[in-house]
């Protein structure tokens, strides 16, 4: 191996090594974290069984997290150090198709590793833990259709993207990262219109929300902030789980809410609207445009970097490669970018607390229900068992919301 792969080498495993400590450190410190006494603000919500219920299902959640996390990390030390990703270069060029053929069966058999290996992770984490739990409705028979559905849709919508850009950084030279760039943005923009229409509704069945003093209450409301609403869907998330949610999606004619029939089943009126209203206030305070144009300005970045590194030898000795090529210098960027990577998400993550408190505090300054706020956000917690008591460290770490606790004490100060 070149000094340059050495080198590569040393920073991709020490990356990896400390992403993986950082993250078992917070971990630790969430469990120890931990306190049996129930905070003042959940009492009369939370009963002390459910209360050690929701503890016991975090140290259970984060024990199996520490064991799929080290088998993966070390089915990927193997497969790097045995050279499996050499000799998966010889055999897909063995087959003697083109470049883009060659790299889409390259990656796809990278993917497909990849599934098979987390698959019983996944079936226990569905049919174990959550059922443990009380969470999962999931049937064998639903997983698998999802499986397939979900290994279908990606296939095709992958496939053609993935196509596209090995397909121009084969052949549109100097000016193929700005190319990709721009099919890339175009794809993930016509994405947020069909998602919603055709691609969820495979997966869910959504229906308008039935007329009544819930529709009513909601209407009236977003004609008070000039909010253009066009859609109210209630999503049978019930089949899958317990655990109640609710989400906005889509652009333009396609832009909708969507309610989990768990959450319409549990909640009054008032507290639905106190959801929505959050809702809403992250549309009315642009934090989903801001957050796709940020995606789409990181997406720029990462294909210019991706046309300097791409071809860059040391990256190629490093895996052990006698050949380089564009789809394998894709992987292996991927993988020396991911501390970066991660250092975004942080920041990101800040970025989205941020917005949580600011749609918080314009769903009760709006709709005047912060009573109902209130109420919402504990029956949330409860019925999702949600960490009362998350570590700082943790929350720094993962939290793309605002832990529970501070945001009651936001809204009460309000």
């Amino acid at each position: 191996m070149s000094s340059q792969g050495v080198l590569v080498s040393i920073i991709l495993l020490a990356s990896v090594i400390i992403g993986f400590i950082l993250n078992t450190i917070a971990e630790i410190l969430n469990l120890s974290a931990l306190d049996t006494q129930l905070p003042d603000a959940f009492k009369g919500h939370y009963d002390e069984e459910k209360y050690k219920k929701s503890q016991d299902y975090l140290k259970a959640c984060t024990t199996f997290g520490w064991i799929t996390t080290g088998i993966d990390l070390i089915i990927f030390l193997l497969f790097w150090f045995c050279k499996g990703f050499a000799l998966l270069d010889i055999w897909v060029r063995s087959l003697e198709f083109g470049a883009v053929m060659t790299g889409l069966i390259y990656m796809g058999t990278l993917i497909l590793l990849k599934g098979i290996i987390s698959l019983p992770f996944s079936i226990y984490a569905t049919f174990g833990i959550e059922a443990r739990f009380g969470f999962n409705k999931t049937t064998p028979s639903l997983f698998i259709k999802d499986l397939i559905k979900s290994v279908t849709i990606g296939t095709i919508i992958g496939g053609i993207l993935l196509g596209g850009i090995l397909l121009f950084l084969e052949t549109a030279g100097p000016w193929a990262w700005l190319i990709c760039w721009a099919i890339s943005t175009t794809f993930a923009l016509i994405l947020q219109y069909i998602v919603p229409t055709w691609i969820m509704p495979l997966f869910n069945k959504f229906t308008p929300l039935e007329e009544g003093a819930r529709k009513e209450t909601i209407v009236s409301y977003a004609n008070t902030i000039d909010f253009p609403l066009r859609h109210i869907f209630v999503m049978d998330g019930s089949k899958r789980s317990t655990k109640a949610n609710a989400f906005f999606t889509g652009f333009g004619k396609n832009r909708r809410i969507v309610l989990f029939d768990t959450l319409i089943k549990n909640y009054t009126p008032h507290e639905l609207l106190a959801v929505i209203a959050h809702e809403m206030g992250h549309y009315k305070k642009k934090h989903i445009p801001r957050r796709l144009a940020i995606g789409i300005l990181q997406m720029g970045v990462i294909f210019y970097l991706i046309s300097i590194f791409i071809t860059y030898q040391g990256l190629f000795d490093a895996f052990f490669m006698e050949s380089p090529s564009i789809y394998a210098g894709l992987i292996f960027f991927s993988l020396l970018f991911s501390p970066v990577d991660m250092v975004i998400s942080i920041i990101m993550q800040h970025f989205s607390r941020t917005d949580e408190y600011e749609a918080d505090r314009f769903a009760v300054e709006t709709s005047g229900e912060k009573a109902a706020m209130v109420t919402a956000l504990k029956k949330l917690s409860v019925q999702n068992l949600s960490n009362l008591r998350p570590h700082p460290f943790y929350v720094w770490l993962n939290y793309s919301h605002p832990p529970i606790l501070e945001r009651l004490k936001a809204i009460e100060a309000l």
